[in-house]
């Protein structure tokens, strides 16, 4: 099973808002994760996934929340109270990889344990105190570029 994180990050590494709002909306990137991730496990924290505000269609949701007693509306969204018991329920289900979609917190722990990032480079500054965790690039291998108006996508491979 492929760990793969995927995350779009502005110029001056700005992922997200404190309020857990996204900084942008460019109709293309948000199109390059919905395609990539479709039909996929993905796992995001607890405010990643309130401010989608629903489970993401076709895709098994994974919420991530220390909190014990912690609930949504939606009977299909399974809840873990740590990115590891995510993982692990994962791996029962033997997917051939599943997604880390964020958020700050959730990426700072995934990183070391992913396979791959796939990293979308918006061409623009954004506002927002939510930056992605910094990770030793010699670690990866970039394999597979997009090149877009508005940002570019990187494909990190981790190396062996």
């Amino acid at each position: 099973m492929i760990i793969s994180l995927i995350v779009a990050i502005a110029k001056n590494g700005v992922i997200g808002k404190a309020s857990g709002q996204m900084p942008w909306h460019v109709k293309d990137e948000f199109k390059h994760f919905k395609n990539t991730t479709l039909g996929f496990p993905i796992i995001m924290g607890r405010k990643t996934f309130e401010t989608l505000g629903k489970p993401l269609k076709e895709r098994l949701n994974i919420v991530v929340s220390r909190n014990q007693n912690y609930k949504t509306d939606f009977e299909e969204v399974v809840i873990k109270s740590s990115l590891q018991s995510a993982i692990d329920y994962c791996k029962e289900l033997n997917p051939e990889k599943i997604f880390i979609i964020g958020g700050g917190e959730i990426f700072k722990q995934s990183i070391p344990l992913a396979d791959e990032m796939i990293i979308t480079f918006m061409k623009f500054d954004a506002e927002g105190e939510i930056k992605y965790p910094e990770f030793d690039s010699k670690q990866w291998k970039i394999e597979k570029t997009m090149d877009h108006e508005l940002f570019e996508v990187f494909r990190y491979k981790r190396k062996k």
